[in-house]
């Protein structure tokens, strides 16, 4: 009967698995991976013809991605996240020192009048794509040292400096939608570290008031803002895009016109393999296809949250916490900016958008918040049993 029971535990042992969480997170994140190959090729292939010559041009580059990706969560995911601890002034200087390049002639790559790009020979990497995790594991690192310090305003300059001095970087490029992604993780972090609300205010007043004065002085902030209050005042202009953005949503209907039939991608939306595939997914596979694809996407973001709740030091719970709050805020933001909800951004859709630099990245965080869910817990005392 004893050895019936233990079989029965190791039967169900991987559901549990599953269930806590464990086990989807690397499936999962492949899973949206290779969907992101699927869609970044059916988007982006007539582009590729008519710019590059081969149509499989964004496909190459993002099976590339993928395969260096899945190399990547492998080795997070077996690799003791806690001496990650011992890393954390070094991703931050990395950080700043990566994020600083972009500006010295010769290696900052120029695009659309932004330089976000460092360009390394061949290959051509965006610096503020690891600068969000470098500065999620130096936040986590230091709260996670002296959970004390963070009670009081100057406990906290630290990790609110690091925070600061990362987003002022990212404006520097210019882009603002980063920055607001990495400001918005701050803050959570800031909360979870266990920073007092008045602090938190006078975070967030200063930071509020800024926003306006930021899009104020950058006049294709302001004609942003003016098509997203009425994209219809200048459909060849500013409101092209999203025009075109809620050209493919509205075509796509209930169940969308089907893979590889999108009308939008033939250069009438731009950027479609990118910042706007999910406007292309939304034509091809309708509105139950995005469903489907906000389901995996939540049910990710569930599975880090669940694994931050139960990781048993608070080194791991931050470290999860801000993992997951990267990817959430960056995807809700990139679905908001697709659907004509807040103004148009340059921020792709994680695990989703055609990019090597945000592919590969996320899926190594991917491969630590996995790492950090299999981390063994405390036994819980029998119940009347001894302590």
């Amino acid at each position: 009967m004893a050895a019936k029971n233990y079989a029965s535990s190791e039967g169900t042992r991987p559901v549990r698995k599953f269930a806590d969480g464990q086990a989807a997170i690397p499936l999962l994140a492949a899973a949206l991976a290779a969907f992101g190959v699927l869609m970044v090729y059916s988007a982006g292939s007539y582009v590729a013809e008519t710019v590059y010559g081969d149509r499989f041009f964004f496909l190459k580059k993002q099976l590339a991605g993928f395969i260096l990706g899945l190399a990547g969560m492998a080795a997070a995911a077996f690799f003791p996240y806690k001496k990650l601890k011992k890393c954390k002034w070094a991703a931050l200087a990395l950080s700043f020192a990566a994020l600083a390049l972009v500006f010295v002639p010769g290696l900052g790559q120029e695009s659309y009048g932004a330089t976000r790009w460092l360009r390394l020979g061949p290959v051509s990497l965006q610096p503020s794509e690891f600068a969000k995790y470098g500065f999620v594991l130096f936040a986590a690192a230091y709260a996670g040292e002296k959970p004390e310090r963070m009670r009081t305003f100057a406990g906290m300059l630290p990790v609110l400096a690091a925070g600061a001095g990362v987003c002022a970087l990212i404006l520097l490029e210019p882009n603002m939608s980063v920055a607001m992604c990495v400001g918005l993780v701050m803050l959570v972090m800031l909360f979870l570290s266990g920073a007092k609300a008045r602090h938190l205010l006078a975070v967030l007043l200063p930071v509020a008031a800024a926003v306006p004065l930021l899009i104020a002085v950058e006049p294709y902030r302001l004609r942003r803002l003016y098509a997203f209050l009425d994209p219809w005042a200048s459909p060849q202009g500013e409101g092209y895009q999203l025009i075109q953005s809620f050209y493919a949503l509205g075509n796509g209907g209930w169940l969308g016109v089907g893979l590889f039939r999108s009308r939008q991608k033939y250069r009438f939306l731009p950027f479609a393999e990118s910042d706007f595939i999910l406007a292309v997914i939304g034509e091809e596979l309708g509105f139950v296809g995005i469903l489907l694809l906000f389901a995996a996407m939540g049910a990710l973001i569930y599975c880090g949250a669940r694994t931050a709740a139960r990781s048993r030091d608070l080194f791991g719970f931050l470290l999860a916490a801000g993992i997951t709050a990267v990817y959430a805020v960056q995807t809700v933001l990139n679905a908001l900016v697709v659907s004509g909800c807040i103004p148009p951004t340059g921020l792709p859709l994680p695990l989703i958008s055609a990019g090597n630099t945000s592919l590969v990245i996320t899926m190594v965080s991917m491969g630590i918040l996995y790492n950090i869910s299999r981390s063994p817990r405390p036994r819980r005392r029998e119940q009347g049993g001894a302590p």
